[in-house]
């Protein structure tokens, strides 16, 4: 049974990836769906193309989740298209690896920029547009708790800091009844990090279930987060992980 039926949704960095697999999730469950993406132009129409051919509805829209004004102006004109937004899913993110030593003042700001100065700005605008009893769910890491290897210095304190934000929120949104949650995912195969790449078999190494996830198995967690069954779940953070962090 379809539970976003009459739904709206805004995802950041939707084209590919788990953002791919959420926007896919979310238009199966009924939602009505806008995603941003910045340089995968061809994906994103190709998702676009596919959720409709599927009887869903989507759009995307570019947009560098860097850019605050940008970010704005994606938010409100998929409010103005869809006529609200009752979900909001703060997806988008970047991630350099490299010894503390090593990070530029240029690569902190744009990670923090993307990680979390973006989720604030998505945030604060589609509470302009989200009805009470609305979803903020936002994308967090296995890694902003536990650190199994080195050069995770800038992308680690960034999904930290998410976590604080998700609480706090959720304390000012509660008299609206909008819940406000974060998914930490762990290992899944996806461009960035693919389950046959160079790294892959030291991180099943630190895995209770020794495999890659994938998008949709955070796929899953963020529909249930967002239909009826999350209404009473707020200020929590869920490790989808294959038990990195057990």
């Amino acid at each position: 049974m379809k539970k976003l039926i009459s739904k709206t949704a805004f995802v950041t960095g939707g084209s590919r990836g788990i953002g791919a697999a959420i926007v896919t999730k979310l238009a199966q469950q009924g939602a009505a769906v806008a995603f941003t993406y910045q340089k995968s132009g061809a994906k994103a129409e190709a998702l676009v193309e596919q959720i409709i051919k599927d009887g869903g509805s989507a759009i995307a829209i570019e947009a560098d989740s860097a850019g605050p004004e940008a970010l704005t102006d994606a938010v409100n004109k998929a409010a103005q298209q869809l006529g609200k937004i009752d979900i909001l899913v703060n997806n988008a993110g970047v991630a350099y690896n490299k010894n503390i030593s090593d990070f530029s003042l240029q690569e902190f700001d744009h990670t923090m920029a993307v990680n979390v100065r973006a989720v604030f700005t998505a945030t604060q605008t589609a509470l302009l547009h989200m009805p009470d009893g609305g979803r903020i769910i936002t994308i967090g890491s296995c890694l902003a708790t536990r650190i199994t290897s080195g050069g995770w210095g800038l992308y680690s304190t960034s999904k930290a800091a998410l976590i604080g934000f998700t609480k706090a929120v959720a304390r000012d949104l509660g008299p609206r009844k909008i819940a406000v949650n974060i998914v930490h995912p762990g290992p899944v195969d996806t461009d960035m990090n693919p389950a046959a790449g160079d790294h892959a078999d030291y991180q099943r190494a630190n895995m209770a279930i020794p495999k890659f996830g994938e998008g949709k198995d955070i796929a899953d967690i963020v529909a249930y987060l967002a239909g009826p069954a999350g209404s009473y779940i707020t200020g929590a953070g869920f490790d989808v992980d294959g038990g990195t962090n057990a």
